[in-house]
């Protein structure tokens, strides 16, 4: 059929009459749209700060600076005018803080009347949006009189109970950074972000969520990798890939049976459908090349395994995984083994290793590596 042919075009001197412009004089009653406005830019924005574990940093100010209406971000601080709930969906920080400065030369200066209901008004706004049932004051000194006095004051002021080890609305306090008052700060959420909704199950050892997190963005995410995780534990490393998006497939392996089970609690909490199963991730009898990512959080050889076992397991370990995978797959690896496993890389000839990060945790400051084939 051919193909049918345009309409044609009137001359340029004689405008059709139904067109919108035929009897419109040129460079007047020309009508314009309004442009697009976010209404939310025109809320009352606060100064918020992140909180995330050293060496995951920059994972937080990339993750923040995707956040719509976030500005004048200042490494952790920023101002944010939106609803703080999105704020509460941020996946690589431990906590999120509002912040209010007050213009006093001590924490005493806060138990001024205006001062304190000032004080007292701001929290109550972070209360409306975390619902904490309770708080806490975390500050050099909290057991000062001027300390307690404040957490008296605020206990009536804000008509909640004071917990001074597990209160939910925790308010710290400290110098003003670049000024000569002082920082109050109150976090939004009544338990850490960190502390995952779908963690049901718990393992001495287990992996921070937020380095799960922090991993899987720096290994690269891509729909079409199918993914390993050798020595599953609690299944955090799973999860928290299966929640930033699709895969073609996702696979863990344990050999103990409680991991696995515990693994399984997390992820039915998490209303995911991920395979786990209890099997040795050195002797898994899968085909060569299954798996373009494969992400493995070694044994420390404290919580977790032997420093002598270590010694014999990190060399098998990178032997396995470069069979089991792809020509162009990456091999992502945590440990806090440092020497053991830079002295096994050097070792080998099989893979090409990047250092990622070095991130402090629980006492410990495991690294993470990002593994090629040669």
């Amino acid at each position: 059929m051919p193909r049918p042919a345009r309409p044609a075009r009137p001359p340029a001197d004689r405008p059709r009459a139904d067109h919108p412009r035929a009897d419109r004089p040129h460079g007047t009653g020309r009508k314009t749209s309004r442009p697009k406005v976010d209404h939310r830019t025109r809320q009352k924005a606060h100064e918020y700060e992140l909180d995330a574990l050293s060496g995951l940093e920059r994972v937080a100010e990339t993750e923040l600076a995707a956040v719509p209406l976030a500005r004048d971000i200042r490494g952790p601080r920023f101002w944010y005018p939106g609803d703080p709930d999105r704020l509460t969906r941020m996946k690589s920080v431990i906590a999120v803080y509002r912040i209010q400065t007050w213009d006093v030369p001590r924490p005493r200066g806060l138990l001024g009347n205006q001062q304190l209901s000032e004080l007292t008004e701001y929290l109550r706004s972070v209360v409306q949006v975390g619902h904490h049932a309770s708080f806490r004051i975390g500050a050099a000194g909290r057991e000062s009189s001027v300390m307690q006095r404040l957490a008296e004051e605020l206990e009536q002021g804000l008509n909640l109970p004071h917990d001074p080890e597990n209160g939910e609305l925790l308010i710290r306090l400290r110098p003003e950074l670049d000024g000569p008052g002082w920082d109050v700060l109150a976090r939004i959420t009544p338990r850490p972000l960190s502390a995952r909704a779908w963690r049901v199950c718990n393992m001495h050892g287990g992996l921070n969520a937020t380095i799960a997190y922090a991993v899987h963005k720096l290994a690269g995410q891509r729909e079409e990798d199918r993914i390993f995780n050798p020595m599953s534990g609690s299944g955090t490393l799973l999860i928290e890939r299966e929640l930033m998006g699709p895969s073609a497939a996702m696979v863990g392996v344990d050999i103990d049976q409680r991991a696995v089970d515990c693994a399984k609690s997390n992820i039915h909490a998490a209303k995911r459908d991920i395979e786990v199963a209890c099997i040795d991730a050195l002797h898994t009898g899968l085909p060569a090349r299954s798996f373009d990512l494969i992400v493995g959080d070694l044994p420390w050889g404290d919580a977790i395994g032997t420093h002598v076992d270590n010694e014999a397991l990190y060399p098998a370990f990178l032997s396995e995984m470069h069979r089991l995978t792809s020509k162009q797959g990456r091999l992502a690896v945590i440990t806090h083994e440092i020497r053991l496993f830079e002295r096994v890389l050097q070792n080998q000839q099989k893979w090409h290793a990047q250092e990622l990060l070095q991130v402090a945790s629980g006492g410990h400051h495991p690294k993470v590596y990002l593994l090629h084939k040669r």
